[in-house]
């Protein structure tokens, strides 16, 4: 049995596979999401005498559900629970890939994100100072070169200090205009009888959206919570 669930999320081609197979080893296996064609792959590393279970998400640009890969990774971050959310980010392309990112931080503040490929960034004299992203982004920050192994170590102790509760995040929280604010405040007060484990305020934004498809994710998380 796992102590802690972890998920892995990423854009595409970012060395997110690379990160789970670096870490988990043979330890892993796949298949299909239920209900989906969506292949998932899940693997265990141990850190600190403790277990962990590497959930590795479908590459996805972004969580707005408007493709299976997407309504997958957005679903299991938001109903699955995991302990912690690692993005991996394509230090080369870091503007596009922080579209994710913010987009993880609207549901948890559990997040660890994953600088890959710092060393084709400094190749091409792309420079990223990773302690001001993390100060930015209000959450730890790693730099990491997954295919050489470089970094992870330092990944899995962040990791372990968030599950443990050693690491505070401060999410970068998105505002927007009074109106809309004032729209969102009103909602949240409708969904009190979600669950704690849900983010109102990120249920709030997809409803007003209109995405329809996070109101199936609600009313099964509900009626597990109350069966």
């Amino acid at each position: 049995m796992s102590d802690y669930l972890i998920s892995l999320a990423g854009n595409p081609n970012t060395g997110k596979s690379t990160v789970f197979n670096r870490l988990t080893g043979l330890k892993q296996h796949t298949g299909n999401w239920p209900g989906k064609t969506v292949l998932q792959a899940w693997g265990f590393y141990r850190y600190q005498n403790e277990q962990y279970t590497l959930v590795d998400l479908p590459g996805t640009y972004s969580l707005l559900a408007h493709s299976p890969e997407e309504q997958v990774a957005r679903d299991f971050i938001c109903f699955g629970q995991p302990d912690a959310t690692v993005v991996v980010v394509d230090a080369t392309s870091l503007e596009r890939n922080l579209n994710l990112v913010l987009q993880v931080l609207e549901i948890t503040s559990q997040v660890v994100v994953c600088l890959n490929l710092v060393d084709e960034a400094k190749r091409k004299n792309i420079q990223v100072n990773a302690a001001k992203l993390g100060d930015e982004l209000g959450v730890p920050v790693v730099e990491t070169v997954a295919r050489r192994g470089i970094g992870l170590k330092e990944l899995q102790e962040q990791i372990h200090l968030l599950v443990h509760g050693k690491i505070k995040t401060n999410p970068l929280k998105i505002h927007y205009p009074p109106e809309l604010e004032n729209k969102i405040s009103d909602l949240i007060k409708q969904l009190h009888y979600l669950p704690e484990s849900l983010n109102k305020r990120w249920v709030a934004l997809r409803l007003l959206e209109g995405d329809q498809s996070i109101l199936r994710g609600i009313q099964e998380v509900t009626r597990l919570a109350f069966s």
